[in-house]
């Protein structure tokens, strides 16, 4: 059987297990599978008995992460692995995650299907918890996998349930005593290089018409999640110049913030903010109050290192000066913050032939969205990373990709495994 046919031949394997982990994620009007909760552990459970069905090893590592192996002739020779995540945000779409482990499955079982035997074993990863909206920190699978997850993470409470991340690795079948930072759950040297297939955030390959994009990088981010500003309650008719009003002052921050962002751009320097929460506080808000606290969260990404720091430099003096014109103060709250994710120069010229080969057409494109693919090149792992198009952005309902778009992924996928793996 050609390689083309053979994946062809798991188109129905695609369509049915996107389906069945839409069914376990429904939450109308989107579908919401919770990190470490019972709809990611059955997403997980549905994933890993179809592994199964294709012969494949299946193991789980102290933080529950999900290894789909398929043998290689040299079982100590560096593995290549591929995958991503099965956690979405609440109320979100069935794609963001998911597809890129069903891509890296159909890939596999379309390479059976021919005959392929790998040199080394090729393992298909399903990472918990990469959403950041559920521990207040993203890519907690990669992280512990890789050993770059911060001690004081198990210790985080889950937005809803209130309980820690340590309880709920726990809870889905891991061991967070043996989560530390500097102690990697993938021993070093074991992988040769990862690869992720992932929906774009933004319809680019829409608009180009195209069903594939080969990444070029994935940006780094800095957030606080928890940004508090305190001014002085007062009566709606206090005239200006005595106001000390905390609605204003984060007002004022989101326009400085925007402000940069045109002014980055218009320099040809990449970068986004993202503000999500932005209100007032719900208990004592009024018609006619002006309010002396605010909260809010910032999202601060960027493609270079320096270029991210320098913004975190700008953000410190934004926050200074509408401290001291709004006469209020400002705490940015606790940091996290996500490296920036190179793809390797080699891995996408191959990733680009392998598309070629299989008939795909593919441009190059910068993910706007950080990955669990981020983490394996901050570890100095060589990365690669597929966008699939998706005309409606993520982490919502509407959510778009076709599944002959993943197919296209899965084919690509299958076409470098068969030249390189």
């Amino acid at each position: 059987m050609s390689l083309a046919a053979a994946v062809a031949a798991q188109r129905g394997l695609v369509a049915g297990l996107l389906d069945r982990l839409a069914e376990i994620g429904r939450d109308p009007p989107g579908i919401t599978r919770h990190a470490y909760g019972e709809r990611e552990d059955a997403a997980h459970a549905l994933v890993a008995g179809m592994a199964r069905d294709l012969g494949l090893e299946v193991a789980r590592d102290a933080a529950a992460n999900l290894a789909m192996t398929w043998p290689g002739a040299d079982r100590a020779a560096p593995r290549v692995m591929l995958g991503s995540h099965l956690d979405s945000v609440r109320h979100g779409g069935n794609f963001d995650g998911a597809a890129g482990v069903v891509a890296a499955l159909a890939a596999i079982a379309a390479l059976r299907g021919t005959g392929f035997a790998p040199r080394a074993d090729v393992t298909a990863m399903a990472f918990r918890c990469e959403e950041a909206v559920w521990f207040g920190l993203g890519l907690i699978g990669s992280r512990a996998a890789l050993g770059l997850l911060p001690r004081e993470a198990l210790e985080a409470r889950r937005a809803d349930t209130g309980e820690t991340l340590a309880a709920h690795i726990r809870r889905s079948g891991g061991a967070p005593e043996a989560i530390a930072p500097g102690a990697p759950l993938i021993p070093p040297g074991a992988v040769r290089c990862f690869l992720e297939a992932h929906i774009e955030q933004a319809p680019s390959l829409a608009e180009a018409g195209l069903p594939l994009a080969i990444a070029t990088g994935i940006p780094g981010n800095l957030r606080h999640a928890a940004i508090r500003i305190a001014g002085e309650d007062a009566h709606v008719g206090l005239p200006r110049r005595f106001r000390r009003d905390a609605a204003l002052a984060g007002a004022e921050l989101f326009t400085a913030l925007d402000a940069l962002w045109r002014e980055e751009e218009a320099a040809g320097r990449a970068m986004a903010f993202t503000i999500g929460r932005f209100h007032t506080p719900v208990e004592t808000h009024e018609l006619t109050k002006v309010s002396g606290s605010f909260a809010l969260s910032l999202d601060l990404r960027a493609y270079d290192p320096a270029h991210l720091a320098a913004l975190e430099r700008r953000l410190h003096a934004i926050v200074a000066e509408v401290a001291a014109r709004c006469r209020v103060s400002i705490a940015l709250g606790p940091r996290s913050a996500a490296p920036v994710g190179p793809c390797d120069a080699a891995l996408r010229a191959q990733l680009a032939e392998a598309a070629a080969r299989m008939g795909v057409a593919t441009m190059p494109l910068g993910s706007p969205a950080s990955h669990d693919a981020a983490n394996f090149a901050a570890a100095g792992i060589p990365t690669g990373l597929l966008l699939v198009r998706n005309t409606n952005g993520s982490h919502n309902p509407r959510e778009a990709m076709e599944v002959d778009d993943l197919m296209a992924a899965a084919a690509t996928f299958a076409a470098w495994l068969a030249a390189q793996a």
